[in-house]
C-alpha cells in the first residue's frame, strides 16, 4: 500500500519526507537543497527528484577491537559509539561519506590500539573513562567534517583472554584465603588469651577461697577450744582438739557413705586409730614448733 501511494504521489509530482529524516533534492543530478519532513512538490518533468533520505535519529555502533596491554596481555576492547547526522550538514553526511560505520570503526581501532599498549592490564580497567574520552575527541574532529555528530563514546567492556581471567581469579581467591587465615588465627589467639586470663582469674579466686576457708577453720577451732575449755572445768586444750578431730572424722565418714560414687583413701577407723591419728597430727605440730624454736 505504501509503495502504491508513493508511486501515485510521484506521478502527481509529490514526494513525502518522513519524520526524523531529511530528503536530498537534486536537479538534473546536481544537489539543490535539503527537504524537511513533510510533503513536497517535485516536478520531475524539469529534472527535480529526491535522490535519497537521510535519517537524523541517534544510532549506535558497537566496535570490538583486539589489542594487547603493556604487560603483554591480549584483550578485546568493546567500544559503544552513539552518533547521528547533523541536520545543517545533511548534504555533507549524504555525499561525502558512503559508509560511516566503517569510517568510525577505523578511527576507534586507531585510538584504542594507540592507547591500550601504553597501559598495564589493571590500569586499563581503571582508565576506561580516559580511553573513551580520547576516542570521542578523535572521532569528533574527524566526523564533524563529514556532517556527523558524536554524541557519546563508552568503553563498555575490556575482556582479557580466558586463561588470564582464570589466573586473576585465582590470585584474588588466594589473597582472600590468606586474609581469612590471618583473621582466623587472630581470632584463635584472642580466644586462647581470654581463656588463659579466665583460668588465671579462676585460680586466683580459688586460692582466695581456700585461704579464707582455712582461716575460717582455724578461727573456728580456736573459738571452739576456748569456749569448751571455759565452759567445761577440768578440760585441757588437748582434750578439746581430740574431740574436734573425732567429730570431723565422723563427718567425713558420713559424707563418704552418703556419696554413691567417690574416690577415697580408707584408713583404720577404730577409736584407737583415731587416737593414733590425733597423736600423729599433734606430734607433727610439736616437731614443727621445736624446729622453728631452734
Amino acid at each position: 500500500m505504501g509503495k502504491l501511494l508513493a508511486a501515485v504521489g510521484k506521478f502527481f509530482c509529490f514526494v513525502q519526507v518522513n519524520q526524523s529524516t531529511v530528503g536530498i533534492k537534486e536537479r538534473f543530478g546536481k544537489f539543490e537543497e535539503v527537504l524537511n519532513p513533510g510533503c513536497h512538490f517535485m516536478p520531475w518533468i524539469i529534472g527535480n527528484r529526491v535522490t535519497g533520505q537521510l535519517t537524523l535519529r541517534l544510532r549506535q555502533l558497537d566496535v570490538r577491537c583486539e589489542t594487547k596491554t603493556k604487560d603483554n596481555v591480549f584483550v578485546t576492547v568493546v567500544a559503544s559509539i552513539q552518533y547521528r547526522a547533523m541536520e545543517d550538514k545533511a548534504s555533507d553526511a549524504y555525499y561525502k561519506l558512503s559508509n560511516p560505520k566503517a569510517q568510525i570503526q577505523a578511527y576507534v581501532f586507531d585510538v584504542i590500539r594507540a592507547s591500550i599498549p601504553k597501559l598495564e592490564l589493571d590500569d586499563a580497567f581503571e582508565q576506561k573513562n580516559e580511553i573513551a574520552k580520547a576516542v570521542e575527541e578523535e572521532l569528533e574532529k574527524a566526523m564533524f567534517a563529514y556532517g556527523y555528530e558524536i554524541v557519546q563514546t563508552l568503553i563498555v567492556d575490556i575482556e582479557p583472554d580466558e586463561k588470564v581471567k582464570r589466573a586473576m581469579n585465582e590470585i584474588n581467591a588466594a589473597a582472600r584465603l590468606r586474609v581469612a587465615a590471618n583473621e582466623k588465627a587472630e581470632a584463635e589467639k584472642i580466644i586462647q588469651i581470654k581463656r588463659a586470663e579466665g583460668e588465671a582469674e579462676a585460680k586466683y579466686l580459688s586460692g582466695l577461697g581456700i585461704a579464707r576457708q582455712r582461716q575460717a577453720i582455724v578461727d573456728g577451732l580456736r573459738d571452739s577450744v576456748l569456749g569448751f575449755s571455759g565452759n567445761v572445768p577440768g578440760t585441757s586444750a588437748k582434750d578439746v582438739m581430740d574431740l574436734v578431730l573425732l567429730t570431723q572424722y565422723f563427718d567425713t565418714m558420713k559424707e563418704i557413705g552418703a556419696a554413691s560414687k567417690s574416690s577415697a583413701v580408707f584408713l583404720p577407723h577404730g577409736p584407737g586409730a583415731v587416737k593414733d591419728i590425733a597423736g600423729q597430727i599433734r606430734d607433727g605440730f610439736l616437731q614443727a614448733s621445736t624446729q622453728e624454736a631452734k
